[in-house]
């Protein structure tokens, strides 16, 4: 049974966590797919501006175009390098404003915060293979810097001019320029995360679900395993629950062969009906059989037959109780015995049994001078087949449905029932049960 259980967990963990990487693996690719088409969104929309910003500066072949001629001023020397850099840098801090305005303004709505970066990878001089540049120059830029750019798209354009020099001799100035249009959303992972916020939840949901489901599964296991053993427990010291009549009876049978007397045959006919009780206790919780009441003698039998049972503990009686009272006498026989033999069971040498009657209330008090229950236990003592955990250095064992059914009786009747208790001084049970006559 405990084998079979473990594999169980190990099974529901491996499943759970295989759940748990489906879930992960799933939103992974919903946020790849996601971010994807956002960036397709966006580019398709940019890439028709960009590429009039770069027809602006270089596409148009013109005699007097300003980009091809400063092409041409840095090839042949005619302007440094610094006079050079100095233009496109001029340039583009003319249009950065008017760039991010059209950009944020393109996806204001839809809360995108966009950095776009359009750059010369390189300017070569065709006819010697030269390339102006050793590193990219930025073009047009926005306030929102790239960090980690996503390419928008690049291109290859050439753009030639043939000049004619004062000897009439042909020049060729033609220039192969790669550029490069760079693309980042700032905010992508925020915008990705809000648009699988509904997705994300529900797998959470999911996950807590079956988490929930495992933990209560496991906690149900170890309650019903441990109740299990408990049974097994309850098997194998049934025999000692009924240890007490069964001795009774047989010293009573001994006296019987030594010397008859009046008291021994009343002894074993409560001794019978005492073990036909606890049978039926044990198998049949609630009983609707005809009830006898209590009288005022039967709680002297009671303690009568304990002090026989047990005659090396005293057994100290004070009982003020004069009538009749409406209780089954079974049941009041079963909470004295109960509590008086669980007295025993833990140490005690003196058990003090006071009964009293007042305004329609039974009061029953036992006090004894045993182990005592720690602080911690006595909140359970009533719980069906719990034994306190301490250990039991008497030799009767118990099946911890004594006090179970003590406060079963008493809850039956509309009763409380107090506990206290010192370690190494004893214990004491208050009962008061109502009754009308």
């Amino acid at each position: 049974m405990v084998l079979k259980s473990k594999n169980l967990i190990a099974v529901f963990t491996a499943l759970f966590l295989l759940l748990l990487g489906i879930q992960a693996y799933f939103i992974y690719k919903a946020y790849q797919l996601k971010e994807k088409e956002i960036f397709r969104t966006v580019q398709k929309q940019l890439t028709n501006y960009t590429d009039e910003l770069e027809d602006k500066g270089l596409r148009k072949t013109r005699t007097d175009d300003a980009l091809q001629h400063i092409f041409i001023l840095y090839n042949n020397k005619e302007i440094s390098k610094k006079e050079f850099l100095d233009f496109f840098d001029k340039n583009r801090a003319q249009k950065e404003n008017d760039f991010s305005k059209y950009v944020d303004g393109k996806f204001k709505k839809e809360g995108y915060k966009i950095a776009v970066k359009i750059e010369y990878l390189s300017i070569v001089f065709v006819p010697r293979h030269t390339n102006l540049i050793d590193k990219p120059i930025i073009l047009y830029e926005t306030k929102n810097k790239v960090k980690h750019p996503g390419i928008l798209s690049t291109g290859r354009w050439e753009t030639s001019y043939t000049s004619t020099s004062d000897s009439k001799i042909k020049k060729d100035n033609t220039f192969l320029v790669r550029s490069r249009a760079s693309l980042e959303i700032l905010n992508i992972k925020t915008i990705v995360f809000k648009n699988l916020a509904l997705l994300i939840l529900c797998c959470l949901v999911i996950l807590i679900s079956v988490l929930m489901l495992y933990v209560f599964t496991v906690k149900n296991l170890a309650k019903q395993q441990k109740q299990v053993e408990i049974l097994h427990t309850v098997v194998d010291n049934i025999s000692h629950e009924f240890k007490t009549p069964i001795a009774t009876l047989k010293i009573a049978s001994k006296s019987l062969k030594k010397n008859l007397n009046a008291e021994t045959l009343p002894l074993i006919d409560r001794q019978i009906t005492r073990l036909e009780n606890l049978m039926l206790q044990l198998h049949k919780d609630e009983s609707e059989n005809e009830t006898e009441e209590t009288q005022p003698s039967d709680w002297n039998l009671f303690i009568e037959d304990l002090t026989f049972t047990y005659p090396e503990v005293q057994f100290m009686l004070k009982n003020e109780i004069s009538h009749q009272l409406p209780f089954d006498k079974n049941l009041m026989e079963t909470i004295i015995k109960n509590l008086c033999e669980n007295s025993v069971k833990y140490g005690s040498s003196v058990v003090k049994i006071d009964l009293s009657d007042l305004q329609k209330n039974i009061k029953i008090k036992i006090s004894d001078n045993g182990l005592g229950i720690e602080k911690k236990e006595l909140k359970n003592i009533f719980e069906k087949f719990y034994r306190i955990q301490s250990d039991n250095i008497h030799n009767t064992k118990g099946l911890g449905l004594g006090l179970y059914f003590v406060q079963k009786i008493v809850s039956q009747y509309n009763g409380k029932t107090e506990v206290t208790s010192e370690l190494k001084k004893g214990t004491t049970f208050r009962i008061q049960i109502p009754y009308e006559n």
